[in-house]
Order: C-alpha cells, then structure tokens, then sequence
C-alpha cells in the first residue's frame, strides 16, 4: 500500500521550469510563498520547499519600521493592498495582517460604473481577478466582491491544438509574457500550461 502511493506521489511531481525559478528567485523574499503560488498554479507547500532547498528566505517576517507603519497608515485607506506590497518590498499577506493588526480599515469603495461592469464580464471568464482589479484601479478584493454580487464564474476555455503548438514552436525562444500576448491567455495560465507540457528552454537561450 505504501509504495502505491509513493509512486503516486512521484508520477504527478512535476518539475520546476526556469521560468517558474526564476519567478522564484525575483519575489520569493519580497512577496511570500503564497503570491509565488498563485503566479504559478503551483501547490503552496511546494513552493515552500522548492524555495527552502535553494537556500530562499522569506522577510514577511521581519520588524516593520516606524517609515513603514506610517506609509502603511498613508496609503491603506486608499491603495490597494499589492500596490502597497510592492511599495514597500513586502508581501501582500504580510501588508493585510499589519494593517488589521493596527486596526487600519480601507475606504469606501467608489461605485462602479457601467463601462467598468461591462469590462469585468468581458475579462472575467479568461483573466485572474489581480490583472483585472490593475486594469480596473480596482483593489482584488473589490473585483472579488462585484463579481460575486454579479453571479460570474470563472470558465477557463480549453487550449486548442493551434494554441498548443504554437506554444511549443515560440517557446524556445521568447519570454512567457511574449507568448502570453500572441496567444492572447493570461501570463499565469501560459505559465502553468508550459510547466503542465514539460517544456524546456534552449541552453543557448536566454531566461525569461
């Protein structure tokens, strides 16, 4: 019984792409595992491990300053929580828990307009809700919310083989941003369809 599963385990272990490690390696120690793991469609624990075996440390949780704090308290009520993140080199988890711990609260929402509803249908089915909430000006949670209130469901569309080949014939040589736009899927679903594939850059290639 117990090397059924052991063999389980092994034969649906895939492989970290470069891409995927060089993701890694960029916002690992900035952003946490968890923002790692959404990028990458990848399992949380093994985004936890992948890091901890190539010697990667988080700084969630290192003291936050007093300039910290008091961009923190500037931008909270306002600004979205990646957007602060990214401001201040931490992890939008590590932002959230900071902020609730100070008893920091968002300000109200605007109301959404009719051509912002309309632009959320339209990109709902086939975009993660952080690249619209950056298209929008919205915060994530805010698109989270109006889409929910709206009834939407994510319905991710099947590759095609045209797709499938195309992604195999760029992939070589161009970035997963670059086949991300030709193809016309979002950055994160290319990414986890070339990990899902296999496939492997040219050694003389340089890293996307």
């Amino acid at each position: 019984m117990r090397k059924d599963k052991t063999k389980i385990r092994k034969n649906t272990w895939v492989a970290w792409s470069e891409d995927e490690i060089e993701l890694l390696e960029r916002f690992f120690s900035g952003r946490g595992a968890r923002e790692i793991a959404k990028r990458t469609g990848r399992p949380l624990t093994a985004v936890k491990q992948q890091a901890y075996s190539m010697g990667i440390r988080t700084r969630e949780h290192r003291l936050w300053s007093d300039n910290e704090i008091r961009l923190l308290k500037e931008l909270y009520p306002d600004e979205s929580v990646q957007s602060i993140a990214d401001k201040l080199g931490r992890s939008p988890d590590g932002v959230s828990g900071k902020a609730s711990k100070i008893g920091l609260k968002k300000g109200k929402c605007p109301l959404w307009k009719s051509q912002e509803v309309r632009l959320l249908r339209k990109m709902y089915p086939d975009n993660n809700k952080r690249d619209i909430a950056n298209k929008l000006g919205r915060t994530h949670w805010a698109v989270m919310a109006k889409s929910h209130k709206l009834g939407l469901t994510e319905n991710p569309r099947l590759w095609s083989k045209r797709e499938l080949n195309l992604l195999k014939k760029l992939y070589p040589s161009r970035t997963a941003q670059e086949i991300a736009d030709q193809i016309g899927r979002p950055l994160q679903a290319t990414r986890f369809r070339i990990v899902k594939l296999g496939l492997r850059k040219r050694r003389s290639t340089a890293k996307t």
